[in-house]
């Protein structure tokens, strides 16, 4: 009640209190007078309000001086005015407090109820709820009428009042509400009252009202919730069989119910609702926070209102029939579901564990008529958002379709099929694509249908009965991957084929028409023949940019698939455009393709004239030219991933992080070009196929390398985020899942692993901190996330020896770390070492195998290359006191030393054990591979720091290690093999660059260690007399065991006869780089030691004459090497002479190539070897060195001086030496050849042969030196001279184990290919072959044939017949055998029947390769035969 001026009771009643003294004599006398007052002009309700603060009193002297409080005059009044109406003073402060909340409550601004006060009235009813409170503290308010009466009010009640008293203890929500007299009224005014607050909550987030409103209704919602959830879950044991107990639980869970269905329908129309009602939907979603019950409510009673809140959920409104769900499941994936229900899945799934939501979702879907729409989306919502749902998922549906083929049910097999499906969609990277899944279960024998016919015959019935509704990718699944069946039950399955071809062709697609790379696990509808062919046109394009080849899918389709090819493949192809200046991959395949006939003629010009059309269109308006790429899904990617960003810096919750990423997912698939008409998971589907990378000019298009370069640099950014407030082991699963999910993007990852090899190999040197930080963690989760990613073929380019096998990713992005200049080993320190530092954070908190099973051995490896090679600290033996362990964050300081940064980290314990993993050790062959890469001359080390290195890397740490680590268990034996082949390898491996060596030269260094080591081997003890044991040869055993076991798997025959050319060259180099004396070992024959040159000489007949060029002579360098030897390993024998003399003796038995070899080279031989013999003995030379030196003097004077030619020792030596001075000696004359005495027919041959040796190496090896003409015409007189005198030569054609004699050991001498090319030399010769020859050599028409044969399976075999560099029509293949085969047909006629008679063995053959010719030969071969059947009948 106010007085004058607005001025309250209070204030009245202290001012007066000031002004004067009462008039009045005591305590008594003032009630009195005061209860006179208020009776004449009271009104309780005001006074209930005005005395309401009743806790702070504002008087303080007069009244309260005096003993006077407020309460007693409320008191007094209540009391008084109670007992002249004959009522309880509690009942009359009940019904006044009523009224007065009434009419607080009543608006006049706003006529219709609002669940919320505004400020006057909270401040009103905050008062009248004080004096209420002191009131029940005095025992004077009847709570049961206040509660009653509330009910009887005129308007509904106002929430927030109701909150008021509930929260205030004056009556709590459950109280009120067991006052109601009606329950569904109750019910009524809740449920709307409470969208009332939600949507005046939603009002507010939309910016309507104040922040403090939105507390408070938050608070409201709250405290109401845990009400409801109270009472309305309420276990058994704590109702007691109470009736008001059952009635208020009714109502709380009728409020739950009726508030849920409110909630769905919006989720329904949510398309159609304005913003504000998603946000209050949204709003009350706060209701299933569980934090919110963590205190208050018994953990039974909140799981049971959370199980049964999913279970209605997944059953509300379930109208859809099965054949919808098939239809529309696409629609219902993760990211196009309503964010509203996926906001409520979220919420009521954190209350389970996963098991646990499995378990629900299966009884709900065993017990209950469902909601598929709500059933699919919940299961896209678990695969996404936990982690262990997938396996789960694939146990489930095991379970199902176990049931179903059990049961016979269709029911568990479309519950099976529709999860399979609607996991598919969500992407491989949380579940197995649907083909896959159908493939697993259905595609062998083993699966639930092979158990019987019935079991067959129920599966084919049931994908039979989905065919009218299936979508036709599922249905290509179905065709391309079929059911395993037996062949007896084939018509069953060909029924259900052509079915599902007739429901493809009711929806315009065609078999067909599907696509070269198309994916088969689709769960969209069909993508449209045009964006097939277009996909397909990008494979193919990287395919061929490659490997340079054609795809061979391409050739098949142009064959086996002719209409996709020529209706959709091509145009997608040839689309016109503005052909660049430089022709591109696309220019390339497209010629590729024309030359191969694979475009049409008319096609083609087509093609080339709208290119020209559009190149002119575009020159007369350059302003219209369309951008290529939007930017908008770019532009939505980019926000998505800030938002990711954001999340992961907050911390927030895991399931949140896992929503997101589907929203990026889902824009990523917009970025990368694919309409929402596409598969949603085509990008991921499984793909077999390898993903080939072109190193040397890794290839990107604008596009995805915008999208990737975006991805990458958000990946950097949130990582260096999360870093600054947490290291990375506390920073959660948000990278590695991002990770994840790009992985899951197949058409991604060729671009990925592109740009990842521009980065490492191409730039690395170049980057900053923040990009190698960033760049190193990512390849740490990339090969976290291997089992996503294909092999990768990683193509060297045309330096590389052998295609390169398959790598795993971390093989892939371990070899894009080369170590070989000084920048490139600061880079190659810097990034392994953040990548190491952050894999031991990051996975710190795991169990020893797995942690081993996340580490990349190709990092720890690099490490331990790179850091005791940069480091000499670190090649000391570490001490046991504990190192303190290298922080992530130190890693982003400017001033970080990465030395020290890295010897920080190889000193830490736990970086050492883990180098005591097999796995992870770094063997000598690999530490050897690795140095053998790194450029000298441009090496971070100086000659002297790298020699250092060298000997403590070999003699202190690999030589004396034990095997098992990767060393030599001390074996010096074994040490030089290690290095033999890692030097002989890494000249096959790649060409390094701008600091390239010849595949034929040799590291000098590394080389140098072997000589070393090599040395150091023959520092032994002596074999004394008697011994049985020698010295070994072990670095010709060590090649010839290489040559045995290394030829490569891969390649052509061609490819292959290439790669062990060039590994004996390189076996050339290797034995000219050691010392001589290791090609010539010591042994003991009784009492006397002799030199061993078996060994060799062994190596020389079976490889290394097969690397000359002269056909018939080692080349100068290895010769001279081996005398060298020779000379010096004779000093350890008693006669050094004696030991000499025997040893070239063997050799014309043995391997007469090597003094073949030594006839060619003398004149520069004979110097050399008389120093060294006079050096090493200052005595006359050898005896057969000698005899060497007197062959070649003879040769000279012959030939110079007229003087007769000898003929002593063998015919073949004495010709060699004879032919090394005509070579000498210009011109050759035909008068030296009649000067040689009656018996030197065979010297003759001998001489022939050298000559067509000489003609073969003109043709293969025309840089050597040998003029093919001359030696044409050199072997032409020869042959006259020998036709002339008689001498059978043919017989010099026959092969080594036929030939006799003198023509074996010529055989032997030979080199494979140039006895392979043998044929070419003997037509060549065909001008000088004489008449009389046919007559009076039999055996000739034989080599004639046997010649011939040979050369048409030279060209049959696809050998290369060497031409000549001058004329390349000269001596053409076909014409040569063209000559050949008019010689042969111009011969057969004249010869005798004798000569028809050798040549029966050879007819089978000759009729295969050249059938009119073996015509011939048998026509003229029948007589001959006839006759000699004929001579045989008259002996008889």
């Amino acid at each position: 009640m106010a007085g004058a001026g607005g001025r309250s009771w209070r204030d009245l009643l202290a001012g007066r209190a000031r002004k004067r003294r009462s008039p009045f004599g005591s305590t008594a006398e003032l009630q009195g007078a005061a209860l006179q007052l208020l009776d004449q002009h009271q009104n309780l309700a005001e006074l209930l309000l005005e005395v309401g603060d009743s806790a702070k009193p504002c008087v303080q002297d007069g009244a309260e001086h005096r003993g006077v409080s407020p309460e007693s005059f409320i008191v007094s009044v209540l009391q008084e005015q109670a007992s002249k109406l004959g009522v309880p003073t509690a009942t009359l402060a009940a019904k006044n407090a009523i009224a007065k909340m009434e009419q607080i409550c009543q608006d006049p601004a706003s006529p219709s109820r609002v669940p919320l006060l505004n400020s006057d009235q909270r401040k009103r009813l905050t008062c009248l709820l004080q004096t209420v409170k002191d009131l029940l503290a005095n025992n004077m308010f009847c709570r049961s009428l206040f509660c009653q009466d509330m009910w009887k009010m005129k308007g509904p009640l106002v929430l927030e009042a109701v909150w008021h008293l509930h929260s205030c203890d004056i009556v709590g929500l459950a109280e009120l509400l067991d006052r109601s007299p009606a329950g569904p009224a109750a019910v009524e005014w809740l449920c709307s009252s409470l969208c009332g607050l939600c949507e005046q909550a939603g009002d507010t987030s939309c910016g309507d009202t104040s922040c403090g409103d939105m507390e408070l209704a938050q608070r409201i919602l709250s405290d109401f919730a845990i009400v409801f959830v109270q009472h309305g879950f309420e276990q058994p044991s704590e109702l007691g069989g109470k009736v008001e107990s059952q009635k208020v639980a009714y109502i709380c869970r009728a409020v739950l119910q009726r508030m849920l269905a409110w909630v769905l329908d919006a989720v329904a129309k949510e398309k159609q609702e304005d913003v504000s009602m998603v946000q209050a939907v949204r709003f009350w979603l706060n209701v299933f926070h569980v934090p919110l019950y963590a205190s208050v409510a018994h953990p039974d009673s909140l799981r049971q209102f959370f199980r049964h809140t999913l279970t209605e959920v997944l059953t509300y409104n379930p109208v859809l029939k099965v054949s919808d769900a098939i239809q529309m499941q696409k629609e219902w994936s993760f990211t196009r579901t309503s964010p509203l229900l996926t906001a409520l899945y979220r919420k009521l799934l954190v209350a389970f564990s996963v098991k646990e939501s499995m378990c629900q979702l299966q009884q709900v879907l065993e017990t209950h008529e469902v909601n598929w729409q709500h059933v699919l989306s919940c299961v896209s919502t678990l695969v996404v958002c936990q982690a262990e749902a997938g396996q789960l998922f694939k146990d489930l549906l095991s379970h199902l379709l176990l049931k179903a083929f059990g049961n016979y049910d269709m029911e568990n097999m479309i519950t099976a099929f529709l999860i399979a499906r609607q996991a598919a969609l969500e992407g491989p990277a949380v579940f197995m694509p649907y083909s896959e899944w159908f493939k697993a279960s259905f595609g062998n024998a083993g699966g639930h249908h092979g158990s019987s016919k019935k079991s067959l015959v129920f599966l084919l019935e049931f994908l039979s009965e989905l065919v009218p509704f299936e979508a036709a990718p599922y249905l290509k699944v179905h065709i391309m991957f079929p059911p395993c069946v037996p062949g007896k039950h084939r018509a069953l399955l060909l029924e259900y084929i052509t079915l599902a071809r007739t429901r493809l062709a009711d929806l315009q697609v065609a078999i067909e028409d599907m696509g070269l790379y198309e994916d088969l696990s689709a769960p969209e509808e069909a993508v449209q023949p045009q964006a097939q062919a277009l996909r397909d046109v990008e494979k193919a394009l990287q395919i061929f940019e490659s490997s340079r080849k054609i795809p061979t899918s391409v050739i098949e389709a142009s064959i086996f698939r002719r209409p996709y090819y020529t209706s959709w493949f091509l145009p997608a192809l040839l689309r016109p455009r503005v052909l660049p200046k430089t022709p591109d991959g696309r220019m390339a395949f497209i010629d590729s393709l024309k030359r191969a006939d694979k475009i049409p003629s008319n096609l083609y010009s087509t093609y080339l004239q709208a290119c020209h059309a559009m190149k002119e269109k575009v020159l007369q308006d350059a302003s219209k030219a369309e951008p290529s790429h939007p930017k908008e899904p770019l532009e939505q990617l980019e926000a998505e991933l800030a938002e990711l960003r954001t999340l992961v810096v907050q911390q927030a919750q895991w399931e949140e992080v896992a929503a997101q990423l589907a929203l990026v997912s889902d824009r990523l698939r917009g970025a990368l070009g694919d309409s929402s008409e596409d598969n949603e998971d085509n990008e991921a589907a499984p793909c077999s196929s390898r993903v080939r990378v072109a190193v040397p000019a890794p290839g990107l298009s604008p596009c995805p390398q915008r999208v990737v370069d975006l991805l990458l640099t958000s990946f950097c950014q949130t990582l260096l985020a999360a870093s600054s407030f947490n290291p990375p082991d506390r920073q959660g699963p948000c990278l590695s899942l991002l990770v994840r999910m790009m992985c899951g993007h197949r058409n991604l990852l060729p671009a990925l692993l592109a740009r990842l090899c521009q980065l490492l190999y191409h730039q690395g040197p170049s980057l900053g901190a923040a990009h190698i930080l960033g760049l190193a963690a990512f390849v740490i989760h990339l090969s976290e996330c291997r089992a996503l990613i294909p092999a990768v073929e990683a193509d060297f380019g045309p330096s590389q020896a052998v295609p390169g096998k398959a790598l795993s990713v971390s093989e892939y992005w371990s070899s894009l770390l080369v170590c070989r200049t000084e920048e490139s080993f600061v880079f190659c320190l810097r990034f392994c070492t953040a990548a190491a530092a952050y894999l031991m954070c990051k996975f710190s908190s795991c169990s020893r195998e797995e942690f081993c099973a996340l580490v990349p051995p190709g990092l720890i490896k690099k490490l331990q290359f790179l850091v005791p090679r940069l480091s000499s600290e670190a090649r000391a033996v570490l001490c046991e006191e504990a190192q303190s362990a290298l922080s992530w964050s130190s890693l982003s300081c400017p001033s970080l030393s990465y030395r020290r940064a890295s010897l920080c980290l190889w000193r830490q314990a736990a970086f050492q054990e883990l180098l005591k993993e097999k796995a992870f050790q770094l063997s000598f062959r690999e530490w050897l591979l690795l140095e053998l890469e790194v450029c000298p001359d441009k090496d971070i080390l100086s000659a002297a720091e790298r020699q250092d290195f060298h000997h403590w890397a070999i003699y202190q740490r690999y030589l004396p290690a034990p095997s098992a680590a990767g060393g030599c268990d001390g074996d010096l034996e074994k040490a030089c093999g290690v290095i033999l082949n890692a030097i002989l390898d890494s000249s096959h491996r790649l060409e390094l660059g701008g600091c390239a060596r010849s595949r034929t030269s040799l590291s000098p260094e590394i080389l140098c260690r072997l000589q070393e080591l090599v040395l150091e081997l023959r520092c032994r003890p002596k074999l004394l007399p008697g011994c049985s044991a020698a010295q070994r040869a072990l670095v010709l055993e060590l090649l010839q065991g290489r040559l045995a076991g290394t030829e490569p798997e891969q390649g052509s025959a061609l490819g292959q006869q290439l790669w062990r050319q060039q590994e004996l060259l390189l076996h050339r180099r290797v034995l000219l780089g050691l010392p001589a004396s290791t090609l010539v070992t010591l042994c003991w024959r009784g009492n006397r030691a002799v030199l061993d040159c078996d060994s060799f000489f062994c190596f020389v007949n079976s490889e290394l004459k097969n690397v000359s060029s002269r056909g018939y002579a080692l080349s100068f360098d290895i010769t001279a090497h081996f005398f060298r030897g020779l000379l010096s390993a004779s000093l350890d024998c008693e006669d050094a002479a004696e030991g000499v003399s025997e040893a070239l003796a063997a050799c014309q038995t043995k391997c007469p190539v090597v003094l073949l070899s030594a006839a060619l080279w003398w004149p520069r031989l004979e110097p050399a070897l008389c120093c060294q013999w006079k050096r090493l003995f200052g005595a006359p030379l050898a005896g057969e060195l000698a005899r060497l030196r007197g062959w070649h003097s003879s040769g000279t004077r012959f030939l110079c001086s007229g003087a007769a030619f000898p003929a002593s020792g063998p015919p073949w030596l004495s010709a060699a030496f004879l032919h090394g001075a005509l070579l000498q000696h210009s011109p050759r004359g035909t008068e030296a050849l009649h000067r040689l005495g009656t018996g030197a027919e065979q010297l003759l041959v001998a001489l022939l042969f050298f000559s067509l040796l000489d003609l073969i190496s003109a043709r293969i090896a025309p840089k050597e030196g040998v003029d093919f003409q001359t030696s044409l015409e050199w072997s032409l007189q020869i042959l006259q001279c020998l036709q002339g005198r008689g001498t059978a030569w043919p017989l010099l054609f026959h092969s080594a184990e036929g030939a006799p004699g003198m023509f074996h050991v010529l055989h032997r001498a030979a080199s494979q290919r140039h006895t392979r090319l043998l044929p070419l030399a003997f037509y060549s010769l065909t001008p000088s072959f004489q008449q009389e020859l046919l007559q009076q050599e039999p055996t000739f028409l034989s080599v004639a044939l046997q010649m011939y044969i040979q050369l048409l399976q030279l060209f049959v075999e696809g050998q290369v017949l060497p031409q000549s560099d001058q004329d390349h029509t000269e001596h053409d293949p076909l014409e040569l055998i063209s000559a050949a085969r008019q010689f042969l047909l111009g011969a057969i006629p004249q010869c005798p029947a004798r000569s028809l008679g050798n040549i029966q063995p050879l007819l089978s053959t000759c009729e295969e390769l050249d059938p009119e010719l073996a015509a011939t030969l048998r026509h003229f071969c029948r007589p001959a035969v006839d006759v000699e059947l004929e001579e045989e009948l008259e002996l008889f």
